[in-house]
């Protein structure tokens, strides 16, 4: 079985950038309740002329332990409120893009996880 990676990009506006950060820095994400979950990153990509590239990367024992999160009580709680702040105004410009991965190949630097 492999491991699986979801991820959703987002278009944050420009001027944003701060307040989408600590949506997800401050919220409980339950993910650690999870069977299967074994780690998220949230990553800042490049600037364009009206939006900053996000990516939500959380990575799974299988696509199994992905998709029972997402029936999940836990997964309806930790996003009921994403994508707006506290003044609920909308914090990026389309709806997220969903892109889900099976592993294929992991390489580690065995002397940088020491």
């Amino acid at each position: 079985m492999s491991q699986f990676i979801a991820m959703n990009r987002f278009k944050v506006k420009k001027g944003s950038e701060e307040a989408f950060e600590n949506v997800w820095s401050s919220r409980e994400s339950y993910l650690d309740r999870m069977p299967g979950f074994v780690e998220f990153h949230l990553l800042k990509g490049p600037e364009a002329e009206d939006h900053t590239l996000y990516s939500s990367h959380t990575v799974w024992q299988s696509k199994a332990n992905f998709e029972a999160w997402t029936k999940s009580d836990e997964f309806r709680t930790a996003h009921a409120r994403a994508g707006n702040n506290s003044s609920n105004a909308p914090l990026y410009l389309e709806h997220p893009k969903f892109e889900g991965f099976e592993v294929r190949l992991t390489q580690t630097n065995k002397a940088a996880v020491a």
